[in-house]
């Protein structure tokens, strides 16, 4: 059976907190990838960032739903979670708008475990490690691409 290492691109272009959001929406374009991992300072996996995350930017401002009782508002919704979309709309760097729970496989996963994780979890982007050091990326072209090839 395949595995990651079968399917994933070695030549991962990927990015860093600093990195401009307009610089992040040129690099998906011009590659026509759809999301890349973002890497710390010392060059691990600190994450993913994606189409997703540059279109969220735009989305409509929602406003907590609050009830007024006597002289006191009660949210029924949590405050904190508008504030982290507010900085995720507002974001200017990679390091305002990227998953941070990053889901990541090793180069020995088998593509049916691939695939699975890829649709269950709804995932565009996928890293691929060997242990802790990033050796590829798997997109969904990738596996279908595959699936094109017959294999």
């Amino acid at each position: 059976m395949l595995s990651a290492q079968d399917l994933m691109t070695e030549n991962v272009i990927a990015v860093t907190k600093d990195t401009e959001v307009r610089e992040l929406a040129k690099i998906l374009t011009e590659n026509k990838i759809s999301g890349v991992p973002v890497l710390d300072e010392d060059g691990r996996l600190a994450g993913v960032v994606t189409e997703s995350d540059l279109i969220f930017q735009n989305k409509k401002v929602h406003i907590p739903t609050a009830v007024a009782i006597l002289d006191a508002f009660f949210f029924l919704e949590s405050p904190e979670k508008m504030e982290q979309e507010m900085k995720k709309m507002a974001g200017v760097t990679v390091g305002d708008i990227y998953a941070k729970e990053v889901i990541s496989v090793q180069k020995e996963t088998p593509l049916d475990e691939l695939a699975t994780l890829m649709a269950e979890k709804n995932i565009h982007t996928l890293p691929v490690l060997d242990k802790e050091k990033l050796v590829g990326v798997i997109g969904k072209r990738d596996i279908i691409r595959i699936i094109a090839e017959g294999k």
